[in-house]
């Protein structure tokens, strides 16, 4: 009967010193997590924190000064001017053409220069109707330069002008204003002229819209 109970006593002894041995060392495995995790901690780097401002005035946003505004179109004039003399007074002609306005003055100035400005724009305004109808060339100077279309053009090549001339001064001006559309011809939609001195054979099967000095005009 002692010899049991010493037996007992000793198992009980023996777990609980295991028991504790247990706590021990997970205390001691706890402790050196808490370490790691604050070692982590510090060696992280820092990320600084955005910190809004608020503006207590409001923010207003400069415009543009007058000379950074696109300048003023010539419509204006166009829509002020009493007739097409006036207008033409009034369209610059000191800039380079490009080349296709330059090849709707050359024809006004080779086709029409002696003609009455009415029948200079018509001239103009035949060859853009024809650079926006899907039947010709698509440019001015396709149409210009089309074959059989125009006497003036020789070789494929435009004679040379006189652009010192008061003449193509002129045929500038009518130039540029067909191209924007500044003046309403009394052309129309002609697609087609011809001097009043011939009879072409097609004229018989176009529509007659006017004749303005020495050219009839058809659609």
């Amino acid at each position: 009967m002692v010899r049991k109970t010493t037996g007992f006593t000793a198992g009980i002894a023996a777990l609980a010193l295991t028991i504790f041995a247990g706590a021990e060392g997970s205390g001691a495995n706890a402790q050196v997590a808490a370490q790691a995790a604050t070692q982590n901690a510090t060696e992280a780097p820092l990320t600084e924190e955005v910190v809004p401002v608020f503006v207590e005035k409001a923010v207003v946003q400069e415009l543009p000064g007058d000379a950074e505004l696109p300048a003023e179109d010539s419509t204006d004039s166009a829509s002020s001017a009493s007739s097409l003399r006036e207008l033409v007074s009034t369209i610059p002609t000191a800039g380079q053409l490009s080349d296709e306005l330059h090849c709707l003055a050359g024809a006004v100035y080779f086709e029409a220069r002696g003609e009455p400005l009415e029948g200079q724009l018509a001239v103009a305004q035949v060859i853009v109707n024809r650079a926006e109808d899907r039947r010709f060339p698509s440019s001015y100077c396709g149409v210009v330069y089309q074959r059989s279309q125009f006497s003036f053009v020789k070789g494929g090549r435009m004679p040379k002008v006189r652009t010192g001339s008061a003449a193509w001064k002129r045929a500038e001006a009518i130039a540029r204003i067909a191209h924007r559309g500044l003046w309403d011809s009394k052309a129309g939609d002609a697609l087609f002229f011809h001097a009043n001195y011939v009879r072409p054979r097609w004229s018989h099967r176009k529509v007659a819209l006017a004749t303005i000095d020495t050219h009839v005009f058809y659609r």
